[in-house]
């Protein structure tokens, strides 16, 4: 639902929005008094969301408070996204167990440039203020730190989750780490921030912003958490180095069979907090889920189709729906599957004659990225895991018969690649 118009929505409207698939709003009462304000006065509320360019690609864990900031933005407020350029060459210490490696400046460049088209795949690049904090921090003199640091104590520092079980355990905390809260908390001066938003892991420092505005004589901002979203497992939290991501730059089909592939539990929470539907549009379908009235499975392909449209495009989820249809409910071969070509010699094969050839099996699905490795490829071929052209094998050597180049379908699982093999 989008609320896109020239006068604002009622404050209620406004509110229920905003608290969908908020995990805290600190404080609501006074976010409705801003509401209100906003509302009589026609002036827009002044919505930051910030992000240290650390890494080059996002991934939909990523997104959660992305989209909380596009709710403001179509209820016709300023979204301003700040990219961390100055704060990302301290690195955030937030649920780190020892001091982050510093990014150069070259790195941190590069990953802003990504950030900047990545986010348009959410916010409308007409409405959103893109901002860098080195704009401020950059000019920032050394009275005006000793003027930050004033503001704050050691001790309130060290009431910070992970400072403070660093500190316990004796393992060093770094000067400009202890800086980190400061800094991101005077970007809320800066920008004059009415709302901040964040993962429930930057609770400590949005509060930090609050407390500094009102230092520097400003309003406090309102403090606005979201949940850390769970990846396919649905147990620990998104990451790619988990192995449990969905990249936002992943091609359609991959996305559309990663997400048909989470729990129906956790469908509803990818719902939530994954897309613009409304909280009460949600309910009716968990009802009616219930009732019988609505298959779990055409809701998640509803679902796997918003997700899929939103980072690509409404035709691309409808061709990676039909795609995934026939691969998994038809038992076809899609026509946008990702080929690998692979070499005889690459994967220990051997030739016996001009057009047949012996392949170790193990080797190709690794090749092909089905296996992380020839053991777990070989488990995986005696669990019967393993099909070849919708055919179960168990066998670890197959014969193949040219002439080359020749093309198996090979499916793991849910996962299906062409290897095009050669010799």
């Amino acid at each position: 639902m989008s609320f896109l118009m020239s006068t604002f929505a009622s404050v209620d409207e406004q509110l229920t929005y905003i608290k969908k698939g908020a995990a805290e709003i600190i404080r609501e009462s006074e976010l409705r008094a801003k509401l209100e304000k906003s509302h009589a006065t026609g002036k827009p509320l002044r919505v930051k969301l910030g992000m240290d360019p650390t890494a080059p690609d996002l991934h939909l864990g990523h997104t959660v408070v992305l989209r909380k900031l596009k709710h403001f933005q179509d209820l016709g407020h300023t979204a301003i996204f700040m990219i961390g350029d100055f704060t990302g060459m301290i690195g955030d210490p937030t649920g780190r167990s020892a001091t982050r490696p510093p990014l150069s400046r070259e790195q941190i460049e590069q990953n802003a440039e990504t950030y900047k088209a990545q986010v348009f795949k959410i916010l409308d690049p007409q409405k959103t203020v893109i901002d860098f904090n080195r704009r401020w921090m950059g000019k920032f003199t050394s009275d005006d730190f000793v003027r930050l640091t004033a503001q704050y104590t050691v001790s309130q520092i060290l009431e910070r989750e992970d400072f403070h079980k660093r500190f316990s355990e004796e393992k060093p905390i770094s000067m400009h780490e202890l800086l980190y809260p400061l800094v991101q908390g005077y970007d809320s001066v800066a920008l004059e921030a009415d709302v901040e938003l964040g993962g429930t892991d930057q609770k400590f420092n949005l509060l930090v912003g609050r407390e500094l505005q009102r230092s520097y004589g400003q309003e406090s901002q309102i403090v606005i958490t979201t949940p850390i979203l769970e990846g396919l497992d649905g147990v620990q939290k998104m990451s790619k180095s988990l192995n449990n991501a969905i990249g936002i730059h992943e091609p359609p089909l991959e996305m559309y069979g990663k997400i048909m592939s989470i729990s129906d539990e956790m469908m509803w929470r990818y719902y939530r907090l994954l897309t613009d539907v409304q909280e009460s549009e949600i309910v009716t379908m968990v009802i009616d889920v219930g009732a019988g009235a609505l298959h779990p499975m055409q809701a998640k392909k509803d679902l796997a189709r918003r997700i899929v449209a939103d980072f690509h495009s409404g035709d691309a989820a409808i061709k990676a729906g039909e795609d995934w249809a026939k691969q998994f409910q038809k038992d076809e071969t899609p026509e946008d599957v990702e080929e690998v070509s692979v070499g005889i010699e690459e994967i220990g094969g051997s030739v016996d004659q001009a057009s047949r050839a012996l392949v170790r099996l193990d080797r190709l699905l690794v090749k092909c990225g089905l296996a992380s490795s020839a053991t777990d490829a070989v488990r995986r071929l005696k669990q019967g895991s393993v099909k070849i052209e919708n055919v179960v094998t168990k066998e670890p050597r197959i014969v193949l018969t040219g002439p080359p180049p020749v093309k198996l379908a090979l499916r793991v699982g849910k996962h299906l690649r062409i290897a095009v093999v050669s010799w």
